[in-house]
C-alpha cells in the first residue's frame, strides 16, 4: 500500500510539473469510455422511459382536452349561425315595420296548435299588451293571418292558409278583386270565384283590398302560381303561394290600424 501510495504520488507530481502523462491519460480515458457508457445505460433508460411515457400521457390528455374544446366550439358555432340568421330576420322585420304607416307590436312565436287541422300560432303578447281579436298579423314579407283568441299574456293567431280563413284581395297589376282562401297547406292558397275571362296570370301579386274592414289595404298576401281555364267552366282554378313565411317566421308584427280606426 505504501509503495502504491508513493508511486501514485510520484506520478501525480510528475504530471503536474512536467505534463509527461498526457498521452497515457488520453489512452486510459479512451479505454475507460465503454465502461462509463455501459454503467450509465440504466440512468439513460430511466430518463428515456420517463420522458416518453410522460409525453404520451400528456399528448393523450391534451388530445382529450382539445376534443372537448372542439365540441364546445362547434356547438357555439352552430348557435352563432342560428343567431346570425335570426338577426337577419329581425332586421328585415324591423325594416318592414319602418315602411308601414301603422303602429305595430313585435311578438314572438311560443307555440303552435297540436291539431293538424288547425293552422294556428301562439304568441307571447296578450291583452295586457293591447292585442285584440281580429288584429292583423304580418311578417317581413306579407300577411300571415289574424288574432282569433286573446288571453292576458298570450294570444292565438289563425294563419291565412287555414281552411277556415279567407282574405279579400286585389290584383296589384290591374286592381281586379278576388277572395283568397286557405287550403290547409302552409304553402298553398286558393283564389275563389275568378271568372274564366278575368285578367289574372301567374306571377301577379295579390294584396289586401281593405274591403270588409278586417285587414288594412295594400299588404302582400300571395303570388299567383297557376291559372287553369277549362273550356265550358265559368270559373278558372287559380292557385297562389303565400308571400309570408308561414312555416318559418319566429318573430311577427301585430298591426294596430284596425283598433285605431275603431277607437276613432
Amino acid at each position: 500500500m505504501l509503495l502504491a501510495v508513493i508511486l501514485v504520488s510520484g506520478l501525480i507530481a510528475t504530471d503536474l510539473h512536467y505534463n509527461k502523462l498526457h498521452t497515457s491519460r488520453a489512452v486510459l480515458d479512451t479505454l475507460a469510455y465503454p465502461v462509463f457508457w455501459i454503467a450509465n445505460v440504466p440512468v439513460r433508460m430511466g430518463h428515456w422511459v420517463d420522458t416518453h411515457l410522460r409525453s404520451r400521457t400528456h399528448l393523450l390528455e391534451e388530445n382529450a382536452r382539445l376534443n372537448q374544446e372542439n365540441l364546445v366550439l362547434q356547438g357555439r358555432s352552430q348557435q352563432m349561425a342560428s343567431l346570425q340568421v335570426e338577426n337577419v330576420r329581425l332586421r328585415a322585420l324591423l325594416n318592414s315595420s319602418a315602411l308601414l304607416r301603422d303602429d305595430v307590436l313585435v311578438a314572438e312565436l311560443v307555440g303552435v296548435s297540436p291539431d293538424p287541422e288547425r293552422l294556428q300560432l301562439v304568441l307571447n303578447k296578450g291583452a295586457r299588451d293591447g292585442v285584440f281579436a281580429g288584429q292583423p298579423l304580418i311578417d317581413a314579407d306579407g300577411l300571415m293571418g289574424q288574432v282569433v283568441e286573446v288571453s292576458d299574456r298570450t294570444s292565438r293567431a289563425l294563419l291565412i292558409a287555414d281552411v277556415t280563413h279567407s282574405v279579400p284581395v286585389r290584383v296589384n297589376r290591374n286592381g281586379v278583386r278576388a277572395i283568397v282562401e286557405g287550403t290547409g297547406q302552409l304553402g298553398l292558397l286558393l283564389v275563389r270565384h275568378v271568372s274564366a275571362t278575368t285578367d289574372i296570370e301567374p306571377g301577379d301579386l295579390l294584396v289586401t283590398s281593405g274591403l270588409g274592414g278586417r285587414f288594412p289595404e295594400g299588404y302582400p298576401v300571395a303570388v299567383v302560381s297557376e291559372v287553369q281555364r277549362d273550356a265550358g267552366e265559368l270559373f278558372a282554378r287559380v292557385l297562389a303561394l303565400p308571400s309570408a313565411a308561414l312555416d318559418r317566421s319566429r318573430h311577427v308584427l301585430l298591426v294596430f290600424t284596425m283598433r285605431l280606426d275603431e277607437d276613432s
